[in-house]
């Protein structure tokens, strides 16, 4: 059974707008070998069926079988700590899926731009990606937003993050609506970050 239809119902039913990108399906089928994933599983589905998933405005960009400058979900896997990273948001933080300890299943960390620190969320990839759509990130990025960002970050690109300065991690960046924002290419604003 190919998850998909569960992921598109929940796309529909969504608070905010999502955007799937086209899906390249040569580099579709490698992600999915590379993984050994079915499209059983959400993540295999929305790799098989999308290039990535632009949610709420674009400010979270959910990886797939990549397209528009995203890279592949499969490009920034890391075998070394077997994280797999799964979706940036627009200021660089990083959504990695990767093994909790003792043995419990893998679930999704985040890093943020303004702690510049992991959390567990202690979610799997299907939970985190269907709180993501039914409207998690409404409360979840509370702090990190300021009036009118809606129109500013649906404006960019899906290569494309804002560079802000000060950063949100200082004092002085604490409030969003007060410092300098610029588009810049994604991955630079996340390496920024990190």
């Amino acid at each position: 059974m190919n998850a998909w239809n569960e992921v598109a119902e929940t796309i529909a039913a969504a608070p905010y707008p999502v955007r799937a990108l086209t899906p390249d399906p040569v580099r579709a089928e490698a992600a999915l070998a590379a993984f050994g994933i079915t499209t059983r599983s959400w993540l295999g589905a929305v790799v098989a069926n999308t290039g990535g998933l632009l949610v709420d405005h674009g400010w979270l960009r959910v990886l797939g079988s990549g397209a528009d400058g995203l890279p592949d979900v499969t490009a920034e896997a890391d075998p070394g700590r077997r994280g797999v990273v799964v979706a940036y948001d627009v200021l660089g933080g990083v959504f990695d899926w990767r093994p909790a300890d003792a043995g419990r299943p893998p679930t999704v960390h985040y890093y943020a731009p303004d702690t510049l620190d992991w959390q567990d969320l202690e979610q799997g990839y299907t939970d985190w990606l269907y709180a993501v759509l039914a409207g998690s990130l409404t409360a979840f990025y509370e702090t990190l937003r300021w009036p009118g960002w809606e129109a500013e970050v649906g404006a960019l690109a899906p290569d494309r993050g804002l560079t802000v300065w000060p950063p949100p991690s200082t004092v002085e960046g604490a409030d969003l609506s007060l410092v300098s924002r610029a588009p810049a290419p994604l991955l630079q604003v996340v390496a920024f970050n990190q």
